[in-house]
């Protein structure tokens, strides 16, 4: 068995699809001369594998506006709960998917996580080939493409252990961002393959590109043995209940659960609010600014401070869904589009700046009376830092998800009782301004040394 040390591996590639015994990427030399590659080329397949897991997640939300071509007709709110059910069944997934990669090793349990995508998209081809099927079975075909959405979970928190603490802003934000554009991709590119092949393409296409990700993660990727210890249940349900793992999720609700709320969403609003203006022509476009942003979010807080760039992109938030509102009672379209993207671009900024401060977080914490100069010690508490992170991580982007359930759920009641989204984005836009003073409150009021140490510690 190859193991990595200190010392550059004696072939390129020769440790791929191996156990990595001995990882340290907060050793400077380590990671310049053999961490950052291997490093790269798991972030690589981990991106390819989330992606197509965050393709499948959303393919009822393109196929929901297109059902009558195959002679399904349901009214709006059987559409937001075919939307909604598969968010709600991905967000509990990333609970379990959380300790996938510490039970079964981070490139098995990307193999696995990648072949479960066939059960889907498989499934999501006999409900297009048989529309008589009752709306409840219809339901519970939508719910298997949550285990796209469990993906996430399993990505990110593998990812968070190969890179140095202070360095992984941008690859976390990289690999979130390579699966949030798998939204986008789905958004945009079935329409036209809807029109040249029909709606059952839509679960067809994605096979022999799972199969393909799956193969990539046999052959490339690493399983990192120190980050295999398994979670006990009363680990978890202490980590759940620290208050940094609590304030962050919330935080979390208001940048992902904003983000995959809005994308499952967005064609129906669309569709809802401006029956003039055809849905598939832009649905895309707010989970592709969305997506971009998040790697920049992530390269903001490197260099900013995550706290601060997360505070700022609240801010920013509970204007742009301010505007949103005013252009749904203006009847303005090119104002709805304009301050709905800008809504998505400040999702995406927060996903990234969110993700960054937790690691960041939880090593300021785990360092706290440690003795610098005893690197015995130093080593174990940024250990125990990676494994809380990486749980806190899968804890937060389970709650964030179930964010998006209750976001696609303000819509629906406030379309039902009102008749119109005001209400729901009145109450989105009081959520975010909670968001911009629990921020404050918690990572940037304080002063003194509990302060300082936060700032040093990159939060």
């Amino acid at each position: 068995m190859t193991t990595l040390t200190g010392e550059r591996p004696e072939a390129p590639g020769a440790d791929q699809g191996r156990w990595i015994e001995d990882w340290r990427p907060d050793d400077e030399r380590f990671w310049n001369e053999t961490g950052k590659r291997v490093a790269r080329r798991n972030l690589a397949w981990s991106i390819l594998t989330e992606h197509l897991g965050f393709c499948v997640w959303l393919l009822w939300s393109i196929a929901v506006i297109n059902l009558g071509t195959v002679g399904v007709t349901l009214d709006v709110g059987q559409q937001l709960w075919l939307t909604t059910v598969p968010n709600l069944v991905g967000a509990f997934m990333r609970i379990p998917y959380t300790f996938g990669p510490a039970r079964f090793g981070g490139r098995n349990f990307t193999i696995i996580s990648a072949l479960l995508l066939l059960i889907p998209c498989a499934l999501f081809v006999y409900a297009i080939e048989n529309p008589d099927i009752p709306f409840w079975v219809l339901l519970l075909i939508a719910a298997t493409t949550g285990l796209g959405g469990g993906n996430f979970a399993s990505s990110m928190s593998n990812i968070t252990h190969y890179y140095p603490t202070n360095k992984q802003g941008l690859p976390l934000g990289l690999n979130a961002a390579g699966g949030n554009l798998g939204t986008s991709v789905t958004q945009l590119a079935m329409p036209p393959l809807i029109v040249a092949a029909g709606l059952v393409a839509v679960g067809w296409v994605w096979m022999p590109l799972v199969l393909v990700a799956a193969a990539g993660a046999y052959f490339f990727m690493n399983n990192l043995r120190h980050a295999t210890s398994s979670y006990t249940v009363k680990e978890m349900a202490a980590i759940s209940r620290r208050p940094h793992t609590v304030i962050m999720s919330v935080l979390y609700i208001g940048t992902f659960g904003s983000f995959i709320g809005y994308s499952f969403s967005f064609g129906v609003l669309i569709k809802n609010q401006f029956p003039d203006i055809k849905a598939a022509d832009y649905i895309w476009l707010g989970a592709l600014v969305g997506s971009v942003a998040r790697p920049i979010g992530g390269w903001l807080a490197d260099r900013l401070g995550g706290a601060k760039v997360t505070f700022w992109n609240f801010l920013i938030m509970a204007f742009g869904i301010a505007a949103v509102w005013f252009a749904v009672g203006a009847g303005s379209w090119p104002l709805f589009l304009a301050a709905f993207l800008c809504v998505f671009a400040t999702t995406g900024i927060g996903n990234g700046s969110t993700y960054k401060m937790i690691p960041a977080i939880f090593k300021n914490k785990a360092m706290e009376g440690v003795d610098p100069a005893d690197e015995g010690a130093v080593a174990a508490a940024i250990s125990s830092a990676r494994r809380t992170a990486a749980a806190a991580i899968g804890i937060s982007s389970a709650v964030g998800a179930l964010g998006g359930v209750l976001i696609q759920q303000t819509f629906r009641i406030s379309l039902a009782e009102a008749g119109s989204i005001a209400p729901a984005l009145l109450i989105l836009a009081a959520f975010y301004t909670v968001c911009v003073v629990l921020t404050w409150v918690t990572y940037l009021r304080r002063t003194g040394d509990l302060r300082r140490s936060l700032a040093d510690a990159g939060v």
